[in-house]
């Protein structure tokens, strides 16, 4: 019964900070976007149900980041407290020991470690499939609404188009002028009779199909012209790569694959070596990065116990320290992998298994009552080394 006590008690110190960094992570990393996504809908015509679902889209991706992270800051920050205000001294002295703290800190890890693997098997490739099929549908939403009859548009990168007539759902356009400087040094003007916006879910492309109009052509040092008729004639809008800019990076392919599609794709043979690599390391990360949350738990325990004034703050900071060495040692790894210089699963798991062997290393210190060596300058030190690379570069 008193342990029972216990460990509601350090559940419940250590949920609420969880669960309010979680919430303050979540946001941050959407505020990255919301600016973006809200000219979408105040200056491209984008619908508000369309941006909410492009910000659900989102979430479940973010949520697999932030939920490790916060249960690591939920950690540092209740055991921090218990132990600045001499509560796990007291438990000590009634005859609790270290290792009769794990169960309330081993069921929220294993909680979080359940929550983020189902989002990482089940809802992530879902939701970056559907995001795409959303996208190349509001690419030809926003191509159709930015082209108004008898204006001159140019929001399209290299394109200056005019149309004397349009439909009022913008798909079609009748007696269209373009001026076409993609090329450089071979500048195009075309005139067309109809216009049509096709867009296609499969590439998130739009595609101007022209019909029954002609291509004009001037050389560099206008002494020649070159004139060609046409029946059809399309030309490529290319609206995705502007959209994905604006909703947020997409992923690779292998990130909307099911683990069984992953499997799947990996027994081909047409694969190319760095393809079968960027797949191996995806079918990797589904299971590494859902292990984070035990890897930070048993990171957090004993970082959390020792005793310091400012607890929260000094939480903050050796969180922060920790999450820039696994994703610095995560990049590392990817980079590494993906070209084949280092093998793409020990590339995968390599941040687990470093924080991992230093986090058990920490937790048996802290169990025979060693003193642990001082993080707190891990942060400033990886500021000092980035700075330093940054220059280098």
């Amino acid at each position: 019964m008193k342990h029972f006590i216990i460990h509601r008690y350090l559940c419940r110190e250590i949920f609420y900070p969880f669960l309010l960094v979680l919430l303050i992570l979540t946001f941050v990393l959407l505020m990255g976007r919301i600016l973006q996504l809200m000219d979408l809908m105040i200056n491209k015509g984008v619908g508000f149900p369309d941006i909410l679902r492009l910000i659900l889209f989102l979430l479940p991706p973010f949520l697999a980041i932030t939920v490790p992270i916060a249960l690591l800051v939920g950690i540092l920050i209740g055991l921090g407290r218990l132990s600045r205000e001499n509560e796990i001294l007291v438990m000590k002295s009634a005859g609790i020991s270290l290792y009769q703290l794990v169960p309330p800190v081993a069921l929220l890890s294993l909680a979080a470690f359940v929550f983020t693997l189902l989002l990482q098997f089940y809802i992530v490739p879902v939701v970056n499939s559907a995001g795409r099929s959303l996208l190349a549908d509001l690419a030809r939403q926003k191509a159709g609404i930015g082209i108004k009859e008898k204006v001159f548009n140019d929001d399209f990168p290299g394109l200056v188009l005019y149309a004397n007539r349009v439909s009022v759902d913008g798909s079609t356009m009748g007696e269209l002028f373009i001026s076409d400087s993609r090329t450089a040094g071979s500048p195009l003007t075309i005139v067309a009779r109809l216009g049509r916006l096709i867009s296609d879910p499969a590439s998130g492309d739009v595609t101007l199909r022209l019909e029954n109009g002609s291509t004009h052509m001037t050389g560099a040092d206008l002494s020649t012209y070159r004139k060609m008729d046409f029946g059809v004639y399309d030309i490529s809008l290319d609206m995705s790569t502007s959209l994905q800019a604006s909703a947020g990076d997409h992923r690779l392919d292998e990130g909307e694959m099911t683990p069984r599609l992953l499997l799947r794709e990996l027994s081909s043979t047409d694969l190319s070596p760095r393809q079968r690599n960027l797949i191996l390391m995806e079918l990797n990360k589904r299971f590494a990065l859902p292990l984070t949350c035990i890897v930070f738990a048993l990171l957090g325990m004993p970082l959390g116990m020792e005793k310091h004034r400012t607890a929260k703050s000094r939480a903050f900071v050796i969180a922060l320290g920790v999450v820039i060495v696994y994703y610095t040692l995560q990049l590392a790894g990817d980079a590494l992998g993906e070209t084949g210089n280092l093998n793409p699963v020990l590339a995968t798991w390599a941040p687990n298994l470093v924080l991992g062997g230093s986090g058990a290393w920490f937790f048996i210190i802290t169990a025979r009552e060693l003193p642990l060596p001082d993080l707190t300058r891990l942060k400033s030190a990886t500021v000092a080394v980035t700075n330093a690379w940054r220059r280098r570069s």
